[in-house]
């Protein structure tokens, strides 16, 4: 296994043995690191332990499945702790999702769960958000409306993703990619981006994280304290 692999999933399998309980219900995120989050779960349900899960997209569906993870429906059980990846993580632990695609569901259940547990390498910490394009989910019917939107507000791009085959997310929606640059407020950003008729969702996560695992130098995972506001880190 390559070294990139060993390290998701090192972190991967340190999130559910620090944090998922047996007889817990439990949400599971999209990505290559949440990926090894799914498997770490698999093999402790096939160890015997009752686990349940809310996955965030159709492909964590198939993999939950696969492995033996019984799903339940969002919203059927309270979540007791929701696990996936990131494309950014700022110094204030805001987030950057979505570039799977999975942006309205990810942060549906990062919302919803009493514990919200980001895994990465460390080459997704960043000081501020916005090297990575910020995704942005948009009804069909209006997305040449809001990606005219979003350059007239903000002067920045809004590529269609996957140009002349659009990018259709698991909710039927299309995704614009926005080239912002260095993001000072992503909380207020996120705020304007939604009011614009049309938009689902955004990919900025602000003020929903409680745990940032991510591989050390040494090998092992560390979790992070956040600089700036955030909510408090869990133990």
């Amino acid at each position: 296994m390559a070294d990139a692999e060993m390290a998701k999933r090192a972190v991967g399998f340190a999130a559910v043995d620090r944090y998922v309980t047996s007889g817990t219900c439990i949400g599971l995120g999209s990505g290559t690191t949440a990926y090894w989050a799914i498997e770490r779960v698999g093999e402790r349900v096939r160890a015997g332990e009752p686990i349940v899960a809310v996955a965030t997209s159709s492909t964590t569906e198939r993999l939950c499945r696969e492995r033996g993870i019984p799903l339940i429906p969002f919203g059927e059980r309270e979540l007791a702790v929701a696990i996936d990846g990131a494309d950014e993580v700022a110094a204030d632990w805001s987030l950057t999702k979505g570039g799977g695609g999975a942006l309205f569901r990810e942060k549906a259940i990062a919302l919803a769960t009493r514990m919200f547990v980001v895994i990465v390498t460390p080459e997704k910490l960043v000081e501020r958000l916005g090297a990575f394009r910020t995704p942005v989910e948009v009804v069909p019917f209006s997305v040449r409306w809001v990606e005219r939107e979003i350059r007239t507000r903000f002067g920045v791009e809004a590529l269609p993703r996957g140009g002349d085959t659009p990018f259709v997310t698991d909710n039927g929606n299309l995704l614009l990619d926005c080239s912002f640059g260095s993001i000072r407020d992503p909380v207020a950003l996120d705020a304007q981006l939604r009011e614009i008729h049309g938009v689902v969702a955004t990919g900025l996560f602000s003020g929903l994280t409680d745990v940032v695992l991510v591989n050390g130098s040494d090998g092992g995972v560390e979790s992070l304290a956040p600089r700036g506001d955030a909510r408090p880190a869990v133990p």
